[in-house]
């Protein structure tokens, strides 16, 4: 009988804080106790354990049994510790060697019959357990995702009878090795497959090159879905920590399995306008990541925007400047990033047709205000680029078609641009943005503003004449600012001239009709 101790990891929003796993053997009346704040599934893990440990022909202890989870302040949460929790009563009553448990760190439920199950959360703690120098001892079914982090022991097993055969040194468990997959590029739609909207493509291209977010006002079938669907694949790649915080991320969701193939994917997340503000910011009595942080570095979609309840919509404007959100609960609380791209994409009025050549809306003045003004004017003004996708006419679409689609002339007109053409512009903006000032330009603060957007003389007459006339807040105009540095690195210029602050001012669409306005009389 004695001491034994191991490491494992707890989760906590996205990270994986160490435990130090405890196991006391001794003697008195036969009785377990587990301490260190552990949660109902923890508790339970004393029978599953006990099972597991006969099952596997290994003796339980007779006397009392302490396993002590610190730090006692953490919660502990899952059947995690279930592998950590068998061997250190194995290791306590001398049935097996504990030489190599302090360069191992351990995680995995446990079946009665002492097989190893697949826990959640694993990405977190492999990137802590590298960080620590330690190897990994985890089940077989979790070894794949474990691997995406790179330089890390693996060390995969199936029962617990392979675990304790390791540490004896009768049969040593292979290392894992990462699978091949996780290198293939990343697959998205091709802009190319989006027939004219020429203006509505180039806002996309500025906002995929400096972070902006982006709002389409447009009739039913204009393509506001499909541009939106194409903005990831114009995106620069996922650096290896991005995509690791990515998938991160979605590991502690449980809501998706992390798949080594689309690993360095940008995430497209487009919830349904139903959706709750639990399910947009996250929470829940565990706090976990809601829609804004499973989008995070990547694209958050809200097809239909005045739809959504208000005060979902509302808990968008703290992360969309801070890039993060904070959820507390009254025994939890949670920080996880959210650095996401807002693209949203509305009605011009509750019918869909409202300047419609046709004359097909019926909508009077009262409805549009209305309509519109389900989205806060604060909302509004968070959005860097506000513009109109028209409906195409019958020409310009069977002409598109014409020049995709094979054909006995070859046409002499350009067919429409492909991602990757659009993407190497976004690439070459982004760089000198990441040279000038370390982040894109949608994030610059108010100091980084002033140093990096100065304007001359004719800019600042421009744009204190627009915001005179289109009544334009602060935060506007920073947004002005920000678009327009965006506009002149696309257009490889080191100062911003005044054809670039026109374009950006020009995206200001619902600053232009007023909306905005309607928006903060209807709050």
């Amino acid at each position: 009988m004695g001491l034994c101790v191991l490491h494992s990891r707890a989760r906590e929003g996205i990270r994986a804080p160490e435990v130090c796993v405890e196991v006391h053997a001794g003697g008195g009346l036969p009785a377990l106790s587990i301490v260190g704040l552990p949660e109902m599934a923890v508790k339970e893990s004393r029978d599953r354990v006990r099972g597991a440990i006969v099952n596997g022909r290994f003796q339980f202890p007779a006397g009392r049994v302490t396993i002590n989870l610190a730090p006692a302040d953490l919660p502990k949460e899952g059947g995690r510790f279930d592998l950590p929790i068998a061997v250190g009563i194995i290791g306590a009553s001398g049935q097996v060697r504990t030489g190599q448990l302090p360069r191992l760190e351990l995680l995995g439920e446990l079946a009665l019959t002492g097989a190893l199950r697949p826990v959640s959360a694993v990405l977190p703690a492999a990137l802590a357990a590298r960080a620590a120098g330690r190897a990994l001892v985890l089940p077989r079914a979790n070894a794949d995702e474990a691997a995406l982090v790179e330089g890390l022991e693996i060390l995969p097993a199936e029962h617990l009878l392979e675990v304790c055969a390791h540490l004896n040194g009768d049969a040593v468990i292979t290392p894992h090795s990462p699978p091949a997959t996780h290198r293939q590029r990343p697959g998205y739609p091709d802009l190319a497959e989006v027939q004219g909207q020429d203006q509505a493509k180039r806002a996309l291209e500025i906002a995929a090159a400096g972070g902006h977010s982006l709002l389409f006002i447009g009739p039913p079938g204009t393509g506001k879905s499909m541009l939106a669907n194409r903005l990831p694949g114009i995106l620069p790649a996922l650096d290896d920590d991005e995509a690791l915080e990515v998938a991160a991320i979605r590991s502690v969701s449980g809501q998706d399995e992390v798949d080594p193939a689309s690993f360095r994917e940008r995430p497209f997340r487009a919830p349904h306008h139903t959706a709750s503000g639990v399910a947009l910011v996250g929470g829940g009595g565990t706090p976990r990541p809601g829609e804004i942080s499973l989008a995070h570095l990547g694209v958050l979609f809200l097809d239909e925007l005045p739809e959504f309840d208000r005060r979902v919509l509302e808990v968008l404007r703290e992360p969309l400047e801070s890039g993060r959100i904070h959820i507390s609960r009254a025994a939890r609380q949670a920080v996880f990033p959210a650095r996401f791209q807002l693209v949203a994409a509305m009605n011009p009025c509750p019918c869909g047709y409202l300047g419609d050549p046709q004359g097909r809306c019926r909508c009077t003045a009262e409805q549009v205000a209305r309509y519109r003004a389900r989205i806060s004017g604060p909302l509004l003004d968070r959005i860097d680029l506000q513009l109109e996708v028209p409906r195409l006419s019958a020409e310009r679409l069977t002409a598109g078609a014409a020049v995709a689609g094979p054909s006995s002339e070859p046409s002499s007109e350009p067919g429409p641009e492909p991602s990757a053409a659009v993407r190497s512009r976004v690439e070459q903006a982004r760089a000198r943005q990441l040279e000038r000032a370390g982040c894109a330009n949608a994030a610059l603060d108010a100091g980084a503003l002033a140093k990096h957007c100065p304007l001359d003389e004719q800019g600042r007459r421009l744009v204190t004449e627009a915001m005179r006339r289109l009544s334009l807040s602060a935060r506007a105009y920073h947004r002005i600012l920000k678009v327009a540095r965006t506009v002149a690195d696309l257009a490889d210029s080191e100062a911003i001239g005044v054809a670039h602050l026109s374009e950006a001012i020009g995206y200001r669409r619902l600053d232009r009709g007023g909306a905005a306005q309607q928006a903060g009389e209807g709050a």
